[in-house]
């Protein structure tokens, strides 16, 4: 059962209270968490917020106002790709609202293992292309065994993904996106596929050495969207709802 709330930045799924909340990729890639938001659906009230703002901090601020007015704080933030980093960034800003938090396939915190992740995006043709075009080859050549791609039901938003992804690629070439990593007190758990390009070690030492409670889970035969994984979907969700249930004790 869908219980819709009139707003264009949130969509919700199952049952109140809604004490998850789901965070998309891209930047500007609305949407594409919505089969895993009605997967959990089945045992939780899930939100799926939906970031409009072509900025970082607004961004953050975007996310805070909508998780403060319709969530069930403290809760338990799943981001995905982009959204790992911004669910990472209003955790250390905003530790009270955020009991647990998931990062899904995240991108690298440090800015050596960038230039890896370019060149192999570069060798598969994908620079080359455009924003949509862009978007149609990462799913293919980021996945081990994909099966059929379910989008979300809105468009991607090209502006978005220039300005903030800029924005947030200063923040890790300075330090001071890792360095956030300081000021979160909630335990933190990344979840992220072996054959993702977003090389794991990118993900799994730096956040070891700043986040006080940290796990790293390495799913096999697994690319960077997990639920798409003929082989890895399974354990995917069995591991979401896990970490889900231990957060909740």
């Amino acid at each position: 059962m869908r219980y819709d709330i009139p707003m264009n930045n949130l969509r919700t799924y199952g049952h109140q209270p809604f004490n998850i909340a789901i965070i998309h990729g891209g930047p500007g890639a609305p949407g594409e968490m919505a089969p895993v938001a009605r997967k959990l659906a089945s045992d939780s009230g899930v939100q799926e917020p939906l970031q409009t703002v072509n900025s970082v901090d607004g961004q953050v601020e975007e996310l805070k106002d909508v998780l403060e007015k319709y969530g069930d704080s403290p809760l338990i933030l799943i981001g995905f790709s982009w959204g790992a980093w911004l669910c990472y960034i209003l955790t250390a800003r905003y530790p009270s609202l955020v009991k647990k938090l998931i990062l899904v396939s995240s991108g690298p915190f440090e800015e050596k293992e960038v230039l890896s992740l370019l060149s192999a995006l570069n060798s598969r043709g994908i620079m080359r292309n455009g924003f949509v075009r862009f978007g149609e080859l990462m799913n293919k050549a980021d996945s081990f065994s994909p099966l059929p791609y379910v989008t979300g039901g809105l468009e991607s938003n090209p502006d978005i993904y220039q300005k903030v992804w800029t924005e947030a690629g200063k923040m890790r070439s300075s330090g001071e996106l890792l360095q956030l990593g300081n000021k979160i007190q909630c335990p933190v758990v990344a979840i992220h596929g072996d054959y993702d390009p977003h090389p794991a070690a990118g993900v799994r030492e730096p956040l070891s050495h700043v986040l006080k409670d940290f796990r790293f889970i390495l799913l096999e035969k697994c690319g960077h969207r997990p639920w798409f994984e003929r082989y890895a979907q399974e354990i995917f969700y069995n591991t979401l709802r896990r970490e889900i249930s231990l957060a909740r004790g």
